[in-house]
């Protein structure tokens, strides 16, 4: 991943297809963070690519306490239904 805040490389996208109840919401959250709509989105995207996807960061965690290999897994006694909606 180029990462943009240590200068090492700048890139563009185009979102074609947004909401404009988005677009609205994100200006509306820059104005608040006193910052561009570009800015705010160039934020959000960034926290977002640097968050660790939540099932690496559970096996890493398992792996660091001896891992989950040996744990059973029982079986299951249930069976499929069909959701009942109104």
């Amino acid at each position: 991943m180029t990462d943009i805040r240590k200068g090492r490389g700048m890139a563009s996208i185009i979102v074609r297809g947004l909401d404009e109840s988005v677009k609205q919401s994100l200006a509306a959250r820059a104005k608040r963070h006193g910052r561009s709509m570009e800015a705010e989105v160039r934020e959000i995207l960034t926290e977002a690519a640097d968050r660790p996807h939540i099932g690496v960061a559970l096996l890493a965690a398992a792996r660091e306490v001896g891992g989950v290999g040996d744990l059973a897994v029982p079986p299951r006694a249930d069976v499929a239904r069909a959701a009942d909606l109104p």
